[in-house]
């Protein structure tokens, strides 16, 4: 996994490292009570220069003895956001970074985005993962062990709001190990094809099912196809690495019987081409983080048993590469799924329906109180949403609450989107039950339809198409990659689904 600094919360009247940054709001005094006299006066003298305003686009520095202190604009009070916060968070450990500190300190306004168990977490999962790089693949530096371009920075340490040590400390650990979670998601999710097939994940999920006290089920080849899971085999049927079907099953000792049963499914295409239907080559090098809802499922199984939640969770990653070749499916092809529906392939490039089909049926016949699909499904969604939220899906109006109240405490984003019967019907084939690729219109919607078909009777589930939001592209932003989105939302959904 890429290390992440250390986390440690540190009191106001001493401030640990070699490097500090404080945010101030444009609209509000700066709170130096409790610091350090010398510090104090410090930070009081930046905020007194001539022309500070705390804009956001503002930072201002000087030493303090050895340690270099900076202030940092928030913009005005009433405008922060958590996702302010956190490019504010970012950006002032890039600069430590990039400055050379190996150990900041940050000191946090008192803020409602800064205060109580939600905000809580949120900063303290943010601050480790600004410092996230994945570096595996990068040459060695000069000391010939550190990866060429990763910083020295190795601890950070939280100043919380005046008054709020006690509540930051409470909330610590659950939050690094998400953050743990999250760049686990990250390290999967980043590495290329080469590396990461079906099997080398497979192999990644078994050992992190050792660490973690999982129970782990595997099918592949003659299971798969006895069991009739044919959306799955169609589409790895064009790759050397055949495809498979991962199980990580969490049972907490301390469960009770009336502890609910929860099921998470991640789509994992580890690579896609678009099969037959080839997809443009421009952009093509990011298909790599096609696999990213099964990573966040994947590593989403590991957090949950790493916080010992009394929770009943499985987790399903239907894994294939979906590969031009002589024996790939093609359009025309009619393909039977695990529940029996047919599949009239109209596109090959529709595949992470198919082998999700599988998925959810098998899912669903294991009889699981509720249901989460995490998917890059659509470029539909992206075109609706943008890459600030992922669209959600769900027939069920209190799991759409659910799930809406776990995405403002996580910070990550969620917009429901509908799901009516005429896009079911859209979704009919000619020569079969269902056909794989509907009009080009309420592209999105269609796919969620198709997949609604293969959850019987089950009311309390939710698709997320997250194709905007499980990866940075190389023209977003400045730090592109996957996310790891998924694995916080879904990790307080499921906190909040504990009995009591």
């Amino acid at each position: 996994m890429s290390g992440l600094p250390r986390l440690t919360i540190a009191a106001r009247d001493r401030a640990p490292g070699d490097s500090l940054a404080a945010g101030c709001f444009e609209d509000r005094e700066l709170d130096l009570r409790g610091l350090d006299r010398g510090l104090a006066g410090s930070l009081s003298g930046l905020h007194q220069r001539a022309g500070w305003k705390g804009r956001e686009d503002q930072r201002l520095a000087t030493l303090h003895g050895n340690l270099a202190v900076s202030l940092g604009g928030l913009g005005k009070a009433g405008d922060l956001t958590p996702q302010r916060l956190v490019r504010w968070l970012t950006e002032t450990v890039d600069l430590a970074r990039t400055n050379g500190a190996e150990h900041l300190s940050i000191l946090l306004p008192h803020h409602p985005q800064t205060l109580g168990r939600a905000a809580i977490s949120r900063v303290l999962r943010a601050v480790p993962l600004a410092a996230y790089r994945f570096d595996h693949y990068r040459s060695p530096g000069r000391d010939g062990k550190t990866p060429r371009g990763r910083g020295r920075l190795g601890e950070i340490s939280v100043i919380p709001p005046r008054g709020e040590e006690d509540a930051y400390r409470r909330e610590a650990s659950t939050a690094i190990a998400v953050a743990e979670g999250v760049a686990l998601a990250r390290d999967l999710g980043n590495t290329p094809a080469s590396d990461a097939h079906p099997g080398w994940i497979e192999d990644r999920a078994r050992a992190l099912a050792a660490d973690a006290g999982l129970e782990i089920t595997v099918l592949e080849g003659d299971e798969l196809a006895e069991r009739g899971m044919g959306g799955l085999l169609a589409v790895g049927r064009g790759s050397p690495h055949p495809p498979r079907l991962v199980r990580l099953d969490w049972k907490a000792p301390a469960a009770g019987e009336d502890t609910p049963t929860l099921a998470v499914v991640g789509k994992g295409v580890t690579f896609d081409t678009g099969g037959i239907s080839l997809k443009p080559p421009t952009g093509m090098d990011e298909m790599k983080f096609d696999k990213c809802g099964a990573c966040a499922a994947i590593a989403l199984a590991h957090t949950v048993a790493s916080l010992d939640l009394p929770i009943h969770l499985k987790v399903y990653a239907p894994l294939a590469e979906n590969m031009p070749d002589g024996r790939s499916y093609r359009p025309g092809d009619i393909v039977r799924c695990y529940n029996g529906k047919t599949v009239e392939i109209i596109d090959t490039d529709a595949e992470g329906r198919m082998i999700l089909a599988d998925a959810l049926a098998w899912a669903v016949d294991e009889k699981p109180d509720a249901l989460l699909e995490m998917s890059t499904l659509t470029g539909a969604c992206v075109i609706a949403l943008g890459y600030e939220a992922a669209g959600l899906y769900t027939p069920d109006d209190a799991l759409a609450a659910e799930l809406q109240a776990a995405s403002i405490a996580s910070g990550e984003r969620l917009w429901r989107l509908p799901l009516w019967p005429e896009h079911v019907e859209q979704m009919k084939g000619v020569h079969a039950d269902l056909k794989n690729a509907g009009p080009r219109w309420g592209g999105a919607n269609t796919a969620a339809a198709f997949l609604s078909q293969f959850v019987g009777d089950l009311k309390r589930w939710a698709h997320l198409d997250i194709a905007g939001v499980a990866h940075v592209g190389h023209d977003q932003e400045e730090h592109p990659g996957a996310t790891g989105y998924g694995v916080s939302l879904a990790t307080e959904w499921i906190r909040a689904s504990i009995p009591g």
